[in-house]
């Protein structure tokens, strides 16, 4: 993402958090998913035409041009907050959304564990939904107020039950994200398929080139 400022509350919960933590395990501040300006900016697709949504799934990025898993854990830890870039819908966008896409905007994290199956991912920690509307337009990070244990390896997904306009578009086909439908849902947003009950595995079989998914997530960790 392009502009990610973080909230002053936000920096001093995250870093009252890894103070806490043992002295003899020093931690380790990390933004996953995080990456230096791309090309083209990551800015998310709404109000322009196309304005395209992420929608009733869950998914992560799985590469952003030569960069491989952006959002996988480099080591154990802790999320303590995620942060979200939000493009700003119209009045007519936003309608036609909450008309057809369940609801009001709404988004979370979600720490999937892969499993041996291919594409298979487990639940292993979500946070809850937070009501987006009213960020519509900005870089927001949200605190936790219970953080998320994560292990090497783990995925931070985006969890969205309704519609989040946090799709920047335009990228080649080396930039992809992966959601939680079915092999016969890939072309349709209708169907809920987000993954959220803790301990089931489903199948991550959709993959969607060109796109990038505007999310990151702050996790604390120690050696």
């Amino acid at each position: 993402m392009t502009t990610m400022r973080r909230t002053p509350i936000a920096l001093l919960a995250s870093l009252a958090l890894a103070l806490a933590l043992p002295a003899a395990a020093p931690a380790t501040l990390n933004e996953v998913g995080l990456l230096p300006d791309t090309t083209p900016p990551t800015v998310p697709s709404c109000p322009s035409s196309p304005c395209l949504a992420v929608s009733r799934t869950t998914g992560f990025q799985t590469k952003v041009g030569a960069v491989n898993k952006p959002l996988v854990v480099r080591r154990d830890g802790s999320v303590v907050a995620w942060t979200i870039m939000l493009g700003k819908p119209n009045a007519t966008q936003i309608k036609f959304f909450n008309a057809n896409e369940g609801g009001v905007a709404q988004a979370g994290i979600a720490i999937l564990r892969a499993q041996p199956k291919r594409l298979t991912y487990k639940l292993v920690a979500q946070s809850p939904p937070i009501a987006l509307q009213r960020y519509f337009g900005k870089t927001v990070e949200f605190p936790l107020e219970t953080t998320l244990a994560v292990k090497k390896g783990d995925v931070v997904a985006l969890t969205v039950p309704t519609w989040a306009p946090a799709l920047a578009l335009g990228f080649g086909h080396e930039t992809s994200w992966r959601a939680s439908r079915s092999k016969a849902q890939c072309a349709s947003t209708s169907t809920l398929s987000t993954h959220t009950q803790i301990g089931s595995s489903v199948q991550y079989y959709c993959l969607y080139q060109t796109a990038r998914l505007a999310y990151s997530a702050t996790d604390i960790s120690t050696p």
